[in-house]
């Protein structure tokens, strides 16, 4: 069983936050700069909420809001599921795919160490097929006729 340390150890995991007083351009600038669809919040080190690229579209560029003049806070998604890096992927998936959202903060005594995000855990299970392919390929090959 693969846990969410296994995949958080993999990853470079430099953590992308902002302020929920900063503006959601901030959000956007982080986004466009390092490729992320989405942002965490966190204040004084306590994670507050996040902010998907959904939530940037549907809630300020629609409506045609100001990006420099909402904040954060306006946006976000207050009190985020969590998972700590003893949960398996199984349990990630099983979130994700019931609650419809692609990126899970990970937190460890309160503080955050990580985000593992819907494409982390794809790219899991497909490394896990693929090694079981080359167990059974080789099972076969050395136990052929």
């Amino acid at each position: 069983m693969t846990t969410v340390k296994k995949i958080i150890d993999q990853k470079a995991n430099t953590i992308f936050s902002v302020r929920t007083s900063d503006p959601v351009e901030n959000v956007l600038k982080i986004m466009r700069d390092f490729r992320v669809r989405a942002v965490l919040v966190i204040d004084d080190n306590e994670l507050k909420g996040i902010v998907s690229q959904g939530d940037c579209a549907i809630k300020v560029l629609l409506p045609q809001h100001n990006p420099t003049q909402v904040a954060v806070s306006q946006i976000m998604t207050s009190k985020p599921l969590t998972v700590t890096t003893s949960n398996s992927i199984d349990e990630c998936m099983a979130i994700m795919v019931h609650k419809h959202i692609r990126h899970l903060p990970v937190v460890e005594n309160n503080k955050v160490i990580g985000v593992v995000s819907i494409g982390d855990l794809v790219k899991n299970i497909i490394e896990l097929q693929g090694n079981q392919i080359k167990f059974l390929e080789t099972y076969i090959k050395g136990h052929g006729a």
